[in-house]
């Protein structure tokens, strides 16, 4: 049930009028945990049992990682709360990828081959599998506190803005907004629902036509690729990819707001970053800041001399091409980023920073682009061929359509993800404090996209969120 179908729109309405008319926290605790746990049964009807089970096994495990209990104790029972929730993941996510790859090793030995699962990946997974440890965890560390009740803890897990693709919380942030559901105030409606029509349009309107064209250049044969269609094709990605996110993560916090909710914000701006350091603080900052907090740190972070912080970099980017699937293209683009992560460490950063603010954006940007061509070459042996149509190196015989709305889409993309660089952005944020009307202009352009974005989803087939496969 996604976010702008007519389901949704309708069971939203239903819910919110209910949820409005509640006053007392629990009725409000109750309501939004059951709409959350309908809303998930609705795709996943048999992972949410399993989901359920794990949820009560973590809030069991959270009681005995306080400093109260032994440290051995509390030590087991951390390691069994984060094995069973990556053993969950590593079941749902890479089982056929481990299988497939132990095939590989054994054929050698004769053709018998261990038959693949081909498991259902259930939507959300890795972002509620990665909340949940971060639950552990804090509590183990003394961070947070358990949650006062299972029913605390399950709104938490379940909470329906954030569960397809987040972004990622943390209970402590989250814990005084469960415990007493904050009220509801006009400005918050408002608010809420124009920030969810931006994430609408940014995912209708911008992510959803460029997918269209990037995936005709994907799927052509690269070794026949013109240079200016694969870079037409790697652009509109780059420019999909970030309007697809984040205009998710826009309705999330949209549809939280409108409950009372803030979630914290998981993009500023990537494109216009001048190291590829930057570039991952402005980047789905959740996931980050989970890796930051919860890998990098653990590992020895930069406390053990420059070779161990660039291994503890690579292990860490590692992970997080993992983590976006179980496909060698994704650890390819983490080692990648790790590599020049590394790279800005010893020298890349410093070297771009004097080289101004023009040149370190478009060098960061070309950096990207690249690893945005690792991301999206799902067949090893198409990537190469890809790379080499970059540069100019393919026969260039292959003809693509343009679809007629692709120039002005890429170009009100491009131009909205650049815009904040531009002087005119404090120019306009000072007179929207000073200009009531700009408000108003401001609310009739959201409504307008709204109408438009609703418009095309009911006449474009659906594309989905390019996240919630992770």
């Amino acid at each position: 049930m996604l976010f702008y179908e007519p389901s949704f729109v309708t069971f939203f309405a239903a819910f919110y009028a209910l949820y409005l008319l509640a006053t007392a926290s629990v009725t409000k605790k109750s309501a939004l945990l059951i709409a959350s746990m309908l809303f998930y049964l609705w795709g996943e009807p048999v992972f949410v049992l399993l989901l359920l089970l794990s949820t009560t096994a973590d809030y069991t495990l959270s009681f005995y990682l306080n400093d109260k209990v032994p440290h051995r104790s509390r030590r087991l029972a951390l390691t069994v709360g984060i094995a069973g929730n990556l053993g969950m993941l590593i079941v749902y996510k890479y089982a056929d990828f481990l299988l497939g790859n132990l095939n590989a090793l054994l054929s050698s030995f004769g053709p018998h081959l261990l038959p693949l699962l081909h498991i259902a990946l259930p939507i959300g997974v890795s972002f509620v599998v990665f909340e949940k440890i971060t639950y552990l965890v804090d509590t183990y560390r003394g961070v947070s506190w358990p949650a006062a009740s299972l029913w605390d803890y399950a709104l938490f897990v379940f909470f329906f803005p954030k569960l397809l693709a987040g972004p990622i919380l943390k209970y402590h942030e989250m814990r005084d907004q469960i415990a007493a559901p904050p009220p509801i105030q006009w400005s918050d409606f408002g608010d809420g629902f124009l920030r969810f029509a931006r994430g609408l349009g940014r995912k209708l309107l911008i992510a959803d036509p460029l997918g269209a064209f990037a995936n005709q250049v994907f799927s052509a044969d690269p070794a026949n690729l013109g240079a200016s269609y694969a870079w037409l094709g790697l652009v509109c990605f780059a420019v999909q990819i970030y309007f697809d996110f984040a205009g998710y993560s826009d309705m999330a916090i949209g549809l939280a707001r409108m409950l009372g909710f803030r979630l914290r914000e998981n993009f500023n701006a990537p494109y216009i970053s001048q190291s590829l350091t930057e570039f991952w603080r402005r980047w789905h900052i959740s996931l980050t800041t989970w890796i930051r907090d919860y890998l990098y740190r653990p590992l020895g972070g930069n406390r053990q001399g420059e070779a161990r912080t660039y291994l503890n970099l690579w292990i860490c980017f590692l992970a997080s091409g993992l983590w976006h699937g179980a496909s060698g293209n994704f650890v390819l683009w983490g080692a990648y980023n790790g590599l020049f992560l590394t790279l800005d460490r010893m020298f890349l950063r410093d070297t771009l920073q004097r080289c101004g603010r023009i040149v370190a954006t478009a060098i960061t940007l070309f950096i990207v682009m690249i690893g945005w061509a690792l991301f999206r070459s799902e067949q090893p042996s198409r990537l190469l061929p890809f790379l080499g149509a970059l540069f100019g190196m393919s026969e260039g015989t292959t003809a693509l359509e343009v679809p007629a709305e692709v120039p002005l889409t890429l170009f009100i993309g491009a131009l909205v993800s650049l815009f904040p660089a531009t002087p005119l952005y404090p120019l306009l944020a000072r007179a929207h404090e000073q200009l009531a009307w700009l408000r108003w202009v401001t609310v009739a352009v959201l409504v307008l996209i709204y109408v438009l974005a609703l418009a095309r989803a009911f006449a474009v087939p659906f594309q989905p969120f390019i996240y919630f496969r992770f």
